[in-house]
């Protein structure tokens, strides 16, 4: 039923200073202002790359303003597109998940979603602007990934074979990545457990509990995004390295409205995603070596 990580939610409490952040860091693009009102919150939805972000400011009580309150700001929700939302709204009733439709799109009872947020959209093609290509992954960390990948595989008529395990020592966690679509696409929610609380990820979840703790995007040259970051004098961490020069990079939160950003370059990803000889050839390919 997903078809792409179509955009996230990011809660402020103030809009016009996010604006300037999104569109300096990714060259995003402001699309319209309005409202969410299942969200008691005015709404900034900027293109950046295919996707939208959806910058939230309270607009009276709600759950934005709750976040707000208690978080100040930071990632609040994720957004999926499907091609028939009508077709969607039937399968997620049937599967007893509760939603409020609103100006065509379902925002789903957060209860079902291990405290993943979520708006589900109407799917359209975009032509990507700015500095990246899209956003293909949030992050939702949990105290049992097993049942999270099960629970989405259900509600989400998501293929569970074609879930690829993941695990890392470096960041603390175990999990799966619930690909939407492969191999045409990298289009996945990220389920982590915490293995060790000592670090970022797990510090995150024992403060927070199972919510989504960060996005990752896609682009073609993640060198052109560190000059960026690097000339509005962000924070931010190279961490990937190959023949074909900078493959990865985080962007801290105190650079992107409180949000963890993952950055990595066309095809990289597949190096943990399943298959880590696409990822190989990829690079190789853009070092002219192959």
């Amino acid at each position: 039923m997903l078809k792409r990580v179509d955009r996230v939610q990011i809660a402020v409490a103030d809009s016009n200073a996010a604006e300037r952040v999104v569109a300096e860091v990714f060259g995003a693009e402001l699309v319209r202002r309005d409202k969410a009102a299942p969200l008691g919150a005015r709404r900034t939805t900027m293109q950046a790359g295919a996707s939208f972000v959806e910058i939230l400011e309270p607009d009276g009580a709600g759950a934005v303003q709750d976040f707000v309150s208690k978080w100040e700001t930071g990632l609040f929700g994720a957004g999926f597109s499907v091609d028939d939302p009508d077709a969607a709204a039937h399968h997620l009733a049937k599967c007893g998940v509760g939603f409020e439709q609103s100006a065509g799109q379902l925002y789903l009872d957060s209860a079902a979603t291990f405290g993943m947020r979520t708006v589900i959209s109407q799917h359209r093609e975009r032509a990507p602007v700015g500095a990246i290509k899209w956003a293909y992954e949030v992050t939702n960390v949990v105290g049992d990934w097993q049942a999270a990948s099960a629970r989405y595989a259900r509600i989400f008529g998501l293929d569970a074979t074609k879930f690829s395990p993941i695990e890392s020592k470096d960041f603390g966690y175990t999990g799966t990545l619930t690909l939407f679509d492969p191999p045409a696409r990298l289009d996945r929610v990220e389920i982590a457990q915490i293995t060790d609380a000592n670090l970022a990820m797990g510090r995150f979840h024992k403060r927070r509990g199972d919510s989504l703790y960060m996005f990752f995007v896609e682009t073609d040259d993640v060198g052109a995004l560190e000059k960026r970051l690097q000339g509005r004098g962000s924070r931010f961490a190279a961490h990937r390295r190959d023949e074909a020069g900078l493959a990865e990079l985080f962007i801290h939160p105190s650079a992107f409205l409180g949000v963890l950003v993952g950055v990595s370059r066309t095809e990289h990803a597949w190096l943990w995603s399943g298959d880590p000889e696409r990822a190989r050839r990829a690079s190789m390919a853009r070092a002219g070596k192959a």
